[in-house]
């Protein structure tokens, strides 16, 4: 007797595993949900290009995410930390952060550009002489105004650093900086909704690609096979429509 019970108890704990359907794994998403139209915030959800790729590539991959909006220079640290999986925002793929973090493939190529205040009768001369120049902490702008003004004093401004683009778009409509140096796509977008004006076009030839931490390989594995799929599919093309 005790035997038939112990052998309907596993035939039934196999049955019980065989319909029960597996919960997917659910990865942290960090980004910095102030760079439109990659991500940010409408309605009081993160939306943009880089979420709507996260979830497609999630989506042919069986996993779930789930998206936490911290500054842009705490993101690769958050890696680091163990506390957010996947960095999706806008992120420019550099020698730099390869040695602390492993990037997919590219998804997209951007330039930096210049925004000065609309009427201001600046022009890309405001990256020279005594101007104020605002980027974000720790941005590929960043580190550009960096290379060329504090290191080569090719530019001759002054630097001021926001955690946010944000920031930095409203200090330059108010007046106390005078040019913002931001990504392409973005500066349009911004100059869409604000009275603000595009200068002048950096040609940097950057790519951007979705990081892991280092040695994330089955991540990794991850979501390039899922970025190759979304490529194939079309669903790429789909989202690169609907964002530019």
């Amino acid at each position: 007797m005790k035997k038939c019970l112990f052998y309907l108890s596993m035939i039934a704990l196999v049955l019980f595993a065989a319909i029960t359907p597996a919960v997917a794994k659910t990865y942290v998403v960090g980004t910095s949900a102030d760079f439109p139209p990659f991500e940010y915030i409408k309605d009081g959800q993160i939306v943009g290009f880089d979420i709507d790729l996260i979830k497609a590539i999630a989506k042919s991959q069986g996993f779930d995410v789930k998206f936490q909006d911290i500054s842009f220079d705490s993101l690769i640290p958050g890696l680091t930390a163990g506390t957010i999986d996947i960095v999706a925002s806008g992120m420019t793929i550099t020698e730099e952060r390869k040695k602390v973090v492993d990037f997919t493939e590219p998804y997209y190529s951007a330039n930096q550009a210049v925004l000065v205040k609309k009427g201001s009768g600046k022009n890309v001369t405001a990256l020279f002489g005594n101007h104020k120049i605002a980027v974000q902490t720790g941005t590929t702008g960043d580190l550009w105004v960096e290379e060329n003004l504090e290191k080569t004093g090719i530019l001759k401004g002054k630097v001021t650093r926001f955690d946010t683009f944000v920031l930095a778009i409203q200090d330059l409509i108010n007046g106390n900086v005078d040019a913002v140096v931001l990504d392409t796509p973005v500066a349009k977008r911004y100059m869409a909704e604000n009275p603000v004006t595009m200068v002048a076009e950096i040609i940097t030839g950057e790519e951007y690609g979705i990081a892991v931490a280092k040695g994330n390989k089955d991540l990794l594995d991850k979501l390039n096979k899922g970025l190759k799929e979304i490529k194939a599919n079309g669903k790429l093309d789909e989202l690169l429509k609907k964002y530019f």
